[in-house]
């Protein structure tokens, strides 16, 4: 389970130094895609390949399933975090998510997120209040 607000930097070269506690669970390899919100969503391999069977599923007469199929799947990339705990994130997802320098690295419970940091703390900015002020179940048996 991911957890937690980090803050690294992408270096020079687009490569991003994943939290210290996701690193385990990452080791094996990891999928990169572009996820909603411009965020990156960033899979375990294990994970994604659920999804993916998941999708696999989905009738191919579903025109929101064919859609988001392509979204997730055509920007993805598969990564194996180097020995330092980085990984490359590719220039297409860069420029999705709006990722120059300063990130901010969210576990998001089966995924991790990242963003530009700025508009992360815009987005916190933004939902505080919906969230202080939910009366109802978003998610069924979640609150």
């Amino acid at each position: 389970m991911f957890l937690g607000t980090h803050s690294p930097r992408l270096d020079e070269k687009g490569r991003l130094f994943l939290p210290a506690k996701f690193r385990a669970e990452l080791a094996e390899g990891l999928v990169i895609t572009r996820g909603q919100d411009r965020c990156l969503f960033v899979y375990p391999m294990v994970e994604f390949a659920r999804l993916a069977e998941a999708a696999r599923a989905a009738p191919t007469t579903m025109g929101e399933a064919r859609k988001h199929v392509r979204m997730l799947s055509s920007s993805a990339s598969d990564e194996v975090p180097d020995r330092q705990g980085r990984i490359t994130v590719p220039q297409q997802l860069r420029d999705y998510a709006g990722l120059d320098r300063d990130c901010a690295v969210i576990g998001a419970l089966s995924r991790v997120e990242i963003w530009d940091a700025a508009r992360w703390a815009q987005y916190v900015q933004a939902s505080e209040q919906d969230y202080s002020d939910q009366d109802e179940e978003v998610v069924p048996g979640l609150i």
